[in-house]
């Protein structure tokens, strides 16, 4: 008699086990997933390191090169917010004191202009304007204390961000010992190839930091360059602002624009203004579709759609520090997932040039007649 086989108990069973150690091992990776992200950011920032770390340990101590290195990453922030956070604080009580005299001098510049007076004629702009000018003051208050709730967001990430240097401390100091000796248990040829992926992706996560980093590094020169032409109060701190900014992928060279050009409409608006939106999208041209491509092709050499999937991905995971991982962390899976394929043996078919049609497919032979 015909039919489908019964499985047998022990099977089901089996089937059973499966699934449910499949859902909790599911289950305990997203109740682990912030320290488990904590984990990447610290193999990366280990492997950016890793170059400084290396050279400096050819004359000393692996231990002690690792200390030089992270007493230059506390002191190079610690330098910056000096330099940065006291002149925003005083820049942003002057706004709020000076916003009604800001907004009379864009009324002035309307009224002057015919065009631009016939449309706020019809839609009461600068009134509004004026209005929430007015406001301004009482809503911001003392800068201080605006500053001051964004100062708890960053002590309730002390934790977070020690945690991550510490992992990346023990990583730098032992990370390569604890691959050597893995690796040792793994058959010969796996053990090789395992090693050859985490070499090129250490490669290409340092070349990816290094070109990012000199990226920003001229979109922060040249942004301090143009301020300090036009005569844009805080020119340094934008500019290191534009800096940091400029290393998030995608959006944050546009973010930086967005808060200097802001910050312009109180310099002399409306000269500083058009001469910065024109810089910011001729650079920005620049910056998308010469230094970039050049970094991500030398670097990462990964497709450009997938660079957006991959800062989506991270910055929904673990916000900045993900956006900023996403790209050389995609750049990895590619190296990894290009050498299983070349282990099974899998390669792209060619393409067809547009020339040759492909073949008609075979046709049956039609059934004698009887």
């Amino acid at each position: 008699m015909g039919g489908k086989e019964i499985p047998t108990p022990r099977a089901v069973a089996r089937t059973v086990l499966i699934t449910v150690l499949v859902v909790v091992s599911l289950y305990v990776l997203y109740l682990l997933r912030t320290p488990i992200g904590w984990l990447l950011i610290a193999a990366f920032l280990a492997i950016a390191l890793s170059g400084p770390v290396n050279l400096l340990g050819r004359r000393m101590r692996r231990g002690v090169a690792i200390a030089i290195v992270y007493v230059g990453l506390l002191v190079v922030p610690i330098g910056i917010g000096a330099v940065v956070f006291p002149p925003i604080v005083n820049g942003v009580d002057e706004l709020a004191r000076n916003a009604p005299t800001y907004a009379n001098d864009v009324s002035d510049f309307v009224q002057d202009n015919g065009r631009l007076r016939k449309i706020n004629e019809d839609y009461n702009v600068t009134d509004n304007l004026e209005q929430e000018a007015g406001k301004l003051p009482g809503r911001l208050g003392n800068a201080a204390t605006v500053l001051s709730n964004v100062g708890l967001g960053i002590v309730n990430s002390i934790f977070a961000l020690l945690t991550i240097l510490i992992f990346t401390a023990f990583m730098l100091g032992s990370g390569r010992g604890w691959i050597l000796a893995g690796l040792r248990y793994l058959p010969e040829q796996r053990a090789y190839r395992i090693q050859r992926v985490l070499q090129r992706s250490a490669s290409a996560v340092g070349s990816y930091v290094a070109g990012a980093l000199f990226q920003a590094l001229v979109a922060g020169v040249l942004s301090f360059a143009v301020l300090t032409i036009l005569g844009v109060p805080f020119a340094a701190p934008l500019a290191v602002l534009i800096f940091f900014l400029d290393l998030i992928p995608l959006i944050g060279a546009t973010v930086g624009a967005v808060i200097v050009g802001v910050v312009t409409l109180f310099s002399d608006f409306p000269a500083d203004t058009i001469v910065w939106v024109v810089w910011a999208i001729l650079y920005q041209q620049i910056e998308n579709n010469v230094i970039q491509p050049q970094i991500q092709k030398r670097a990462v050499d990964i497709n450009p759609f997938l660079v957006i999937v991959s800062v989506l991905f991270g910055g929904t995971l673990l916000g900045v520090l993900g956006a900023l991982v996403a790209v050389p962390a995609a750049a990895s899976i590619q190296i990894a997932l290009r050498e299983y394929a070349d282990l099974r043996g899998i390669r792209p078919r060619e393409e067809e040039t547009p020339d040759e049609a492909p073949p008609d497919p075979p046709s049956e032979a039609a059934p004698e007649p009887a």
